[in-house]
């Protein structure tokens, strides 16, 4: 949630010395000379060869944006004495509805949460307690000295990247204290200089143990199992385990690579649908004739973690693309139970809750990493769920198990867990997520990234910060409430703001539109796990219906 780009910032430079009146002549002159351009380009031949991307960019009018800014410029100045009104209307029904200030949403958090959810800051920055996607440093618990931290991994900012997963969540189920440096992957930001300097093909991960820099995720969880025996083994001793271990993987790699043809291709024959589902009918029989719940018997190994992020995400990616259900809710999955079994087996285990995330960040994530995913007949009521456009599934009363799509993560608690966690992370980070929220009345950036949903260098529309300040304020409020008074009260304080807003044109759609961005943009495990991510999002959901 960062940067910005000031678009034509040397054009808004000037002094206020540009009055409304000489603003109007300003504009009507640039009006005329956008109407001349736009004369002369209907006049003139069209240029033969250059390609449609090219002829736009020829004919681009140079007027258009300096009319933009400059007109822009007019409305803020007259708008500024409506908007200081609204504010103060905002700022009335906080205070009238005893909406909380931040620091006291903090305070009235701690006075519910358990000692471990209060300890959780502190056990970010000493690098204890239970695994975060916020951790930049990991060292499990007070045995472990950061002058003793041997590993340094390379990992993607947003949680997004599956070769990072394993190695991380490797690190997490052997308990090896590391560090993190989170580097952007191309289809949403930039990566710094330093860091390719390290790895020169800009890929991720990367791992740096004990001074030796590995760049590949299989020689990075190997160098580990390799140069750590004191911690957890992940591989087998028994000669036959280790040659079966390899026989996995090499089907692994053959799921791969059907998943990934079907998801990038048009399906017209049914043929790839076919390829896909015999080996993953392949990885059903090697698990179901397996006693205990993992790949090689009743303990985690290595093969587990090669296999989950790809499984994890096939499970999204399918369903939501080509209607294809691998997960089910429930004890008696319709299909593939011991694939089902396994995922159980899988969330038993807190350094896979650590790194898991949901399926809507999935879907998301996936296609501008692949170039596209191709959507068949049959997905759409998964893709409705998945998107939040059914009922209950972004909306309250939330319905469990995302309607029979996607199973809840009841090993992360019940629903008033989950609102606290969603208000731990919108208190203690709440100027920052405000403004992020703000860009989505603000405007794009550039350059552009393939990501749909990132947009590294937007700018903020400043003007609506205390607006949506003051609706996020009653969010949290909701999310902490103890009794039906008290929703009450956010009712009414909900309901006075949206009045408020509706006295300017405009003003009502900016601050839905920084909702609704919000929303979207929620990362799963990035900034929260799924049943706070779900909460979130309706109670924003919420404020904008």
């Amino acid at each position: 949630m960062s940067r910005g780009w000031r678009t034509n910032s040397h054009l808004c430079d000037c002094r206020p010395l540009v009055g409304v009146r000489n603003m109007s002549m300003i504009v009507l002159l640039l009006l005329t000379l956008n109407a001349t351009f736009a004369t002369a380009l209907r006049s003139s031949p069209s240029p033969r060869g250059p390609s449609r991307r090219a002829e736009s960019r020829l004919r681009a009018n140079p007027f258009q944006d300096i009319i933009s800014s400059m007109s822009n410029m007019g409305s803020s100045a007259m708008n500024q004495e409506k908007l200081a009104k609204i504010e103060a209307l905002v700022d009335s029904s906080l205070k009238s509805n005893r909406v909380e200030t931040w620091d006291e949403m903090k305070i009235l958090l701690q006075s519910i949460q358990t000692s471990e959810e209060r300890e959780f800051r502190t056990n970010l920055d000493n690098g204890y307690g239970r695994g975060s996607p916020l951790h930049r440093l990991r060292l499990f618990d007070k045995s472990n000295k950061r002058e003793d931290v041997r590993v340094t991994l390379y990992r993607d900012s947003a949680s997004w990247c599956p070769y990072c997963q394993k190695v991380w969540t490797l690190l997490e189920e052997k308990r090896i204290p590391y560090e993190v440096e989170k580097i952007n992957m191309r289809c949403y930001g930039e990566k710094p200089v330093s860091f390719m300097m390290k790895q020169p093909s800009g890929n991720i991960p990367v791992a740096i143990i004990d001074g030796v820099t590995y760049n590949q995720s299989n020689d990075i969880m190997y160098a580990l199992e390799a140069m750590f025996p004191d911690h957890k083994p992940m591989l087998p001793t028994d000669p036959n385990l280790r040659m079966r271990a390899q026989e996995l993987l090499r089907l692994e790699r053959s799921l791969f690579s059907a998943w990934m043809y079907w998801l990038t291709s048009r399906d017209s024959g049914g043929r790839l649908r076919e390829s896909f589902a015999s080996v993953l009918e392949a990885v059903e029989a090697e698990l179901a004739a397996t006693p205990g719940g993992f790949f090689l018997g009743s303990e985690v190994s290595l093969v587990d973690m090669m296999f989950a992020p790809f499984l994890e995400r096939m499970c999204a990616s399918m369903l939501f693309y080509k209607g294809f259900q691998i997960r089910f809710a429930g004890s008696a999955p319709e299909s593939f139970p011991a694939i089902n079994r396994w995922f159980d087996a899988m969330e038993t285990l807190d350094s896979y809750q650590t790194t898991k995330s949901d399926y809507y960040t999935h879907c998301y994530d996936l296609p501008p990493q692949l170039g596209g995913c191709q959507i068949e007949s049959g997905s759409q009521a998964a893709r409705n769920a998945i998107d939040g456009i059914a009922e209950g599934s972004w909306s309250l009363p939330l319905t469990p198990d995302l309607g029979g799509f996607e199973p809840d993560w009841t090993w992360a608690g019940d629903e008033g867990e989950a609102r606290k966690e969603a208000v731990e992370r919108l208190t203690s980070n709440h100027a920052s997520i405000v403004s992020f929220a703000c860009r989505g009345a603000g405007s794009k950036g550039f350059p552009r990234y393939s990501a749909p949903l990132a947009d590294p260098n937007a700018e903020a529309n400043q003007t609506i910060i205390p607006l949506v300040e003051g609706v996020l304020k009653v969010v949290s409020k909701k999310m902490l409430a103890q009794d039906v008074d008290e929703l009450s009260i956010c009712d009414e304080a909900i309901t006075d703001m949206a009045a408020a807003f509706r006295q300017s044109e405009g003003v009502s759609a900016q601050v839905v539109s920084s909702l609704a961005y919000l929303r979207d943009r929620v990362g799963v495990p990035r900034d929260m796990r799924l049943p706070a991510a779900r909460q979130l999002r309706a109670h924003l959901n919420w404020a904008i219906a």
